[in-house]
């Protein structure tokens, strides 16, 4: 196993190399090519799907898991659509950040540069195969992907599409990888091909992020958990309220920007709770605090717990607080600094919001489901960083690139 992903590693580098000196139009002419591959081979891929979503019902995944897992025609045309939003996209390699001359003459300028090689370890999304791909290979980067065991069948599939399309397309064998093993010794031994990677990048729950952070010797981006709130103020427009909060918990409860808990100004309270609990009917569970309790019919009593947990499912921790201080510090003990909405008319409080609550994206009155690379215009995303270093929030082809200097002289020496 080692030595097969040491191989792997080996030609990955000697991609990246080439894959840094490949022009805009060259790496077009691939994504073209890959996206195509995907619509042709439908078939293919719904079957390999298959196999994974009866594995995982055999498994009992949960229906927010599943629904990460399942591809349909439509998700595979998405995903061949944020290929070609790549194309029309904008090639960062190569850009001067910055030009400036030295009184010496010289002249110092600053260009963005591919990472070089990029490995993923992602759980479940069998659609990160090829958004990472994507991305990666727009930006010169090769990349190593190596999924879950539970989307084994359609990421193996998907891999081999893309990849063959890219080579065919022109670009060098290595350029996209998966690694053929799902079990925990592979992911241990990425965390230390340092050599062969010059970035890991985990997407899934928070135990994967976990591991990879404590673990991995190669450089680490932290992306993803999400335990998301909504704090409805109590000069909030509460019809909009149901709707963003709504919004945020069902529209798609598996991913990482669905809201988790709900934050209430007591004033509002007896007026908001009920009709969120008439709004989301039986098809979420709500978790609430003692006083939110008495506006709730069928919720159950929460635990501590529940206001730190990514439910990534049809639950909501729901609690009445008495400001919106009481609100963001409730944000700053519990929250993981991925996405966080105050929903309220009042402009003093909006900015107070925006410049006390730490998170990679901070909203008004808009729902968290927008922290997304492709509904910020940047197409397809790698992650969403929750971290400070090199990147944050969604991860579109900047993100994935970093930068060099480059100086030109006429003869200068230091004395």
């Amino acid at each position: 196993m080692k030595e097969t992903m040491y191989q792997q590693g080996r030609m990955a580098r000697q991609a990246a190399r080439k894959l840094a000196c490949m022009s805009e139009m060259e790496k077009n002419s691939a994504l073209m090519a890959m996206a195509d591959a995907l619509e042709a081979r439908m078939p293919e891929i719904l079957l390999a799907n298959r196999e994974d979503l009866k594995e995982g019902e055999k498994q009992g995944l949960s229906a927010a898991l599943m629904d990460r897992l399942l591809l349909n025609e439509q998700r595979i045309q998405g995903m061949a659509g944020g290929l070609r939003q790549l194309v029309e996209l904008k090639d960062p390699v190569g850009e001067t950040v910055e030009m400036f001359r030295r009184p010496n003459g010289m002249e110092i300028g600053k260009v963005r540069v591919p990472l070089g090689v990029v490995g993923m370890i992602y759980e479940a999304r069998p659609n990160v195969t090829v958004d990472a791909a994507g991305l990666c290979l727009k930006t010169g980067n090769a990349v190593i992907l190596r999924g879950s065991s539970s989307a084994a069948s359609s990421n193996g599939v998907l891999a081999r599409i893309i990849s063959e399309a890219a080579t065919g397309a022109g670009m060098p064998e290595g350029a996209i990888s998966l690694v053929p093993f799902t079990g925990r010794e592979a992911v241990e031994i990425m965390y230390r091909m340092n050599g062969y990677l010059d970035v890991l990048i985990p997407r899934g729950g928070a135990g994967l992020i976990r591991s990879v952070v404590e673990n991995s010797s190669v450089p680490v981006i932290e992306t993803g958990v999400g335990n998301c709130h909504a704090y409805v103020d109590d000069e909030a427009d509460l019809d909009m309220a149901l709707e963003i909060v709504d919004n945020g918990k069902t529209h798609r409860p598996g991913v990482c920007n669905a809201l988790e808990t709900v934050l209430v100004h007591r004033a509002v309270a007896p007026d908001f709770l009920p009709e969120l609990e008439k709004r989301l009917g039986d098809r979420v569970e709500l978790r609430a605090c003692p006083e939110s309790l008495k506006h709730l019919r069928g919720a159950v009593p929460a635990v501590e717990e529940d206001y730190a947990t990514e439910f990534l499912d049809y639950i909501l921790a729901v609690k009445t607080v008495g400001s919106q201080e009481e609100a963001m510090d409730h944000i700053a003990r519990y929250g993981t600094m991925h996405s966080e909405v105050i929903i309220t008319e009042n402009y003093s409080r909006a900015r107070a919001f925006l410049a006390g609550v730490d998170a990679a994206a901070v909203y008004v009155n808009a729902s968290t489901r927008f922290t997304d690379g492709e509904q910020f215009g940047f197409g397809a995303e790698i992650g969403i960083s929750t971290q400070k270093l090199h990147a944050r929030g969604p991860m579109g082809l900047k993100e994935l690139t970093t930068y060099k200097y480059v100086i030109y002289g006429s003869g200068q020496i230091r004395s």
